[in-house]
């Protein structure tokens, strides 16, 4: 029989964190409860950012992920605006920056992920990150002047900044190594689609070529020269290049970090000690394959999960991966996995009317559908991931 813990720590206060704090106490948990954030804001939204704060359409105070009084209800010490710099897993404790250290009993990692950048661009005025609250304000404050933008990376997060950027009437030019926007994501088919919309929207696309350096006076950026030779003139950069699992902290603490913090079926790292959210490397028995996931439904369901688990489930963690992303008049939505060799075929619809569901299918099996303005019709067609259906069953689609 498992023994509840005395004390909780949780490391990271974005969803996965507060979630895990949430749901223990959902559970009837009564012990210590401990929630460490390395930003002085209380918990929020990350997904908006990207779009409706950027853009202005929200304020911060609608990000929020619990009032004050819920996080008072909570019954946990919150400790925010600092950060864990190490792991005693032998003394089972943290360690934090200002030199203090929190005991535990069973200890939760969320500290999510650190948004990539470029050698020679940190330092200029006018290049920003897109990760923090703070980040978005810094770069909504530099949008109102009516900047010429360069978006630097065509994943999720540069083709909703782009958007965005071009909902606000700014001149915006995207530049990715990809010859397409979101090609690792979704595969060249889809991923064509996300190019021509935003063409259609007047982005200018520098897909294909990478930037080999920033051009700056002052300490501040003027444009951008590309590997192809060619140079644009740039007043404001954001670079979306992806992110890399915050796991520096753990350094030495005897955890397995590879792409995150490694852990089993059911999200364990090691005795007493589970990781959350998008900094968890974990084995997904549905598709039998490890996998580290940066979407927001994602830390949720894994931290109601780890909270399970610490308290004696013992279940392990086998969802079907559901994400989204907004594009001007797109709504993107998709479940399961997509293997950059997976097979495609149109389930609904028709993909120059812009309102389709497209199948993937992987080792003659069904292995994720996408729908493309159809938020009906993809829901159902989600079971055929659920159920592992057989790609023959349709693929006369193919596509």
């Amino acid at each position: 029989m498992v023994s509840t813990p005395d004390d909780v720590v949780i490391v990271g206060a974005s969803v996965a964190g507060l979630t895990t704090a949430v749901t223990l106490r959902s559970l009837g948990y009564e012990g210590k409860l401990t929630l460490i954030g390395d930003e002085p804001h209380t918990p929020y939204s990350r997904p908006p950012l990207s779009k409706q704060i950027l853009i202005g359409a929200w304020q911060p105070d609608r990000i929020k992920l619990r009032t004050d009084e819920e996080l008072s209800a909570l019954d946990a010490e919150l400790l925010f605006g600092r950060s864990a710099t190490g792991l005693d897993i032998a003394a089972r404790r943290v360690l934090l920056n200002d030199g203090d250290t929190v005991p535990y009993d069973a200890l939760v990692i969320a500290t999510g992920v650190i948004p990539s950048s470029l050698p020679d661009a940190h330092h200029l005025a006018g290049v920003h990150l897109l990760r923090t609250l703070d980040d978005t304000l810094a770069l909504r404050a530099e949008l109102r002047r009516g900047p010429r933008v360069a978006v630097v990376g065509a994943g999720f997060l540069g083709a909703e900044a782009a958007s965005a950027c071009r909902r606000m009437n700014l001149d915006v030019t995207m530049i990715d190594p990809r010859p397409v926007p979101m090609r690792r994501q979704f595969g060249d088919r889809i991923a064509g689609l996300v190019g021509q919309l935003h063409r259609d929207n007047g982005v200018s696309m520098r897909c294909g070529t990478d930037v080999k350096r920033f051009l700056a006076e002052n300490g501040r950026v003027t444009g951008l020269e590309l590997a192809d030779g060619t140079t644009l003139d740039a007043d404001v950069a954001v670079v979306a290049i992806g992110a890399t699992p915050a796991i520096g902290w753990l350094a030495g603490s005897g955890l397995e970090l590879r792409n995150g913090v490694e852990c089993d079926a059911t999200c364990r790292a090691a005795p007493g000690i589970y990781a959350a959210g998008d900094v968890a490397s974990w084995h997904n028995n549905h598709f039998d394959r490890r996998m580290r996931l940066e979407h927001r439904l994602n830390a949720t369901e894994q931290a109601q999960a780890v909270a399970r688990n610490l308290l004696g489930a013992n279940e392990p963690f086998a969802p079907v991966p559901y994400f989204w992303t907004d594009q001007y008049d797109a709504h993107i939505q998709a479940y399961g996995i997509f293997p950059a060799d997976a097979e495609l075929a149109v389930v609904h619809g028709e993909l120059e009317d812009r309102r389709f569901v497209v199948a993937y299918g992987h080792r003659g099996r069904v292995v994720g559908v996408l729908g493309w303005n159809s938020p009906w019709e993809v829901r159902s067609f989600r079971e055929l991931v659920v159920d592992r259906a057989p790609w023959s069953s349709i693929a006369a689609g193919a596509i």
